[in-house]
């Protein structure tokens, strides 16, 4: 299927890894010009060797001075914007909330939510200029669901969808669209450390755990990160032009999360 985005100029934050490089990936096999970025500049390696096209910034989403001079570098490569992709986002801690340090609530909002929320708001000025413009936000099924032991992460991620919506209607006027994607358990050491994390909470072993998870989930298995990549370049595309405001999930049917 032709998605006719050739050429559609797209930032994707921390595009170096796991579903942000299979976004990357996506929307480079459909033609489109694309700048990443990532906090670890190690990272980036890979995918300037493979994909030597996708231009590059070193950036972390909750410093505002690293964000202008992603931005600068990615109007500079692309010479405007079409699309924001907010991908960037780290796991949390894990426990109970009396338990968590202050420091580790503060930096998960930090990246998760206020990260968003800076590149928002210098992507949203270029991309009212797009004949096509979009901005996907990365939330989670904890965006929508009670999620036990990951309160800040999950405050976070329910912030995100609040966030994509009041856009949505900000940028409706300038048929801007904005909407959250929300993935269930995706394949990856990321998903394989918080399950570790939370057998170790509740005294039981990581299979155990991942069997309470898959047992609010009706397809028992992990989504693929290509599956979440594939849904946001259709929602970036021309056939996404009347989808906005909403927060939809990629994740099985989860009901819920224990």
């Amino acid at each position: 299927m032709n998605l006719n985005i050739q050429g559609l100029r797209v930032l994707i934050t921390a595009g170096a890894n796991g579903i942000g490089a299979a976004i990357a990936r996506a929307f480079h096999e459909e033609g489109a010009r694309i700048h990443i970025c990532d906090v670890d500049p190690n990272a980036l390696a890979p995918m300037r060797a493979s994909h030597p096209s996708i231009s590059q910034s070193v950036c972390d989403v909750s410093d505002r001075a690293a964000v202008d001079r992603l931005f600068a570098d990615a109007e500079r490569e692309l010479g405007g914007l079409d699309c924001l992709v907010n991908n960037a986002g780290i796991a949390g801690p894990t426990g109970a909330v009396h338990e968590i340090a202050p420091e580790e609530w503060d930096r998960c909002i930090a990246v998760d939510l206020t990260g968003q929320f800076n590149c928002a708001r210098l992507a949203v000025p270029l991309l009212r200029k797009s004949a096509n413009g979009s901005m996907i936000n990365l939330s989670s099924v904890a965006g929508k669901h009670g999620y036990p032991n990951r309160s800040p992460y999950c405050a976070a991620k329910w912030g995100v969808i609040g966030l994509t919506k009041a856009l949505a209607a900000e940028l409706g006027d300038a048929g801007v669209r904005v909407n959250a994607i929300c993935p269930g358990l995706v394949e990856g050491p990321r998903i394989q450390g918080v399950i570790a994390n939370k057998a170790e909470q509740a005294g039981i072993t990581h299979e155990e755990m991942t069997a309470r998870l898959f047992s609010g989930i009706s397809i028992k298995r992990f989504v693929d990160a290509n599956d979440v990549a594939k849904q946001i370049v259709f929602l970036a595309s021309p056939f996404g032009k009347t989808i906005s405001g909403q927060a939809l999930s990629v994740c099985g049917d989860t009901r819920m999360l224990g």
